[in-house]
């Protein structure tokens, strides 16, 4: 697809200018400072110029008037995005949703709740609780991260294990393509006809189109839940755990893992009291009463017999909050190991995790860099950290180069280079590894139906031919392939 070429930039303030009725333009440089990176920061871009609109309606006019002067657009959410993916274009417009966090409606009966973009996950759960409903995916972010960003890159949580990702709690979505076209798929019905747009633009990172409402699917909170923190001696033993859990049928809520890198510096940050640990498994199982209790005392013989050398059982809501603590605000204690780290996101088999996990240190103690291990272990969606010191020259490269070596260890194993903070900027290089030649072409020929142009995100998430032929992941000649490989899907 060929390069977007931007009109000036007075041409385009003047068309956003004209749609009425008027939303706010942000122009002014200090200003713009504010939007020119997503909490990914390797990487910062200044726009031409940030739109915030009101409505659903601003949004297609904006898109149409940018369209037609063939100007980038790259939608924000709540910028928590970390792979780059609103990462602004230096001759686009950003359009932040922001604003648009009004939610339409909870159909309690449906059990669906419509929602503009710009609401934060968390609310959508805090709106439908007076019905005895909640919305699943549980990203670190949900306070803060929108439910247009969820959408955009697919999120997870520490949930998702059982109740699945965002695409699995999505059944309608209103978008806005690179025409300015208004598109409506799904719905509140179970299925629609034709094609599956929805799983199609759920996890599109912005490149199909700009989402300004969403139904959501609801879920009943469940009976009663029983929360298990075990630990071990080894993350090799905490990963085999992992495996004999799922193997034995018990599908829990949830399934995480923290090394002791992450424990250690969890104690530092909020003095929880965790076990003196290699590892700890933090297992959550819910449903009806006897469920739970039964999945509860399966689980407990299981990490007896992977060598568990402590089990701690929440007793009540408060205990549990605290045993979820740890995990929730990881991330944050992670700033004490050093300055700063590199969060990576990979998805492998359950069955490879000790092989990967063991992998990662290596790679680790080759580099010379401290990796802690915090991730979701049941649906094995890694999450390597890499410290750094980005004040030490080279210490910023050489964590990038350590972290696509980890994105390729995931591809080697049978796996793929995102689990649910998807490809943005930072990891398009390995998309040349994960996919072949037909496959990519495959995805810029979607991307030419919804975006003809080539307006929206452009540079994000699927790399060009000549761009993978530049970094030798493939042979390409006069835009070609002199072998095309064959297809896999």
């Amino acid at each position: 697809m060929s390069a977007v070429r931007a009109a000036p930039r007075a041409d385009a303030l003047a068309a956003l200018s004209a749609i009425r009725p008027p939303f706010s333009v942000v122009a002014e440089r200090e200003r713009l400072a504010a939007f020119e990176t997503d909490a990914w920061i390797q990487r910062r871009e200044m726009p031409m110029a940030v739109a915030i609109p009101d409505t659903g309606e601003q949004v297609q006019e904006a898109v149409r008037a940018l369209a037609r002067l063939a100007v980038p657009v790259v939608t924000r959410g709540a910028g928590t995005g970390l792979s780059g993916g609103a990462t602004p274009v230096s001759e686009g417009i950003v359009l932040a949703m922001t604003r648009m966090r009004r939610i339409v409606g909870i159909d309690a009966q449906a059990r669906l709740a419509t929602v503009e973009p710009g609401v934060p996950n968390a609310q959508v759960t805090s709106a439908a609780e007076p019905a005895g409903l909640h919305f699943a995916p549980d990203p670190s972010s949900q306070v803060i991260s929108s439910i247009g960003g969820n959408i955009a890159e697919n999120a997870g949580g520490v949930h998702c294990l059982k109740y699945g990702l965002t695409v699995h709690n999505v059944t309608g979505l209103r978008a806005v393509d690179g025409e300015g076209d208004l598109l409506e798929v799904g719905g509140e019905a179970l299925d629609s006809p034709g094609y599956d747009l929805l799983a199609l633009l759920v996890g599109s990172e912005g490149t199909l189109g700009v989402v300004t409402q969403a139904t959501l699917r609801l879920l009943p909170r469940p009976q009663a839940t029983e929360t298990l923190l075990a630990a071990f001696g080894s993350v090799k033993a905490g990963a085999e755990a992992v495996g004999a859990i799922i193997g034995a049928g018990v599908i829990p809520a949830g399934l995480e893992m923290m090394d002791r890198v992450v424990i250690d510096a969890c104690e530092r940050y909020m003095a929880l009291g965790l076990p003196k640990a290699e590892a700890l498994l933090l297992v959550e199982v819910d449903g009806g009463a006897e469920e739970a209790a039964e999945a509860r005392a399966a689980v407990e013989r299981i990490l007896v017999a992977c060598g568990a050398t402590e089990i701690r059982i929440a007793k009540d809501d408060a205990e549990r909050a605290n045993l979820w603590k740890s995990r929730k605000g990881a991330f944050a204690a992670l700033a004490t190991v050093l300055p700063d780290y590199y969060t990576m996101d990979g998805s492998i088999p359950r069955r490879a995790l000790p092989e990967v996990l063991d992998r990662v240190y290596e790679l680790g103690r080759e580099y010379g860099m401290v990796i802690g291990n915090v991730f979701h272990a049941g649906d094995g969606n890694i999450h390597p950290c890499i410290f750094y010191d980005s004040a030490k020259a080279g210490e910023l490269e050489r964590s990038e180069e350590l972290g696509g070596r980890i994105l390729e260890l995931c591809i080697e194993h049978g796996g793929t280079i995102t689990g649910e903070h998807g490809v943005g900027l930072e990891k398009i290089k390995q998309m040349c590894l994960q996919f072949r030649v037909a496959e990519i072409a495959a995805f810029h020929g979607v991307k030419a139906a919804f975006d003809p142009a080539g307006i929206l995100n452009p540079g994000k998430a699927v790399p060009t031919l000549k761009r993978c032929a530049e970094w030798g992941g493939m042979h390409v000649r006069g835009g070609r392939v002199p072998r095309p490989d064959i297809p896999r899907f």
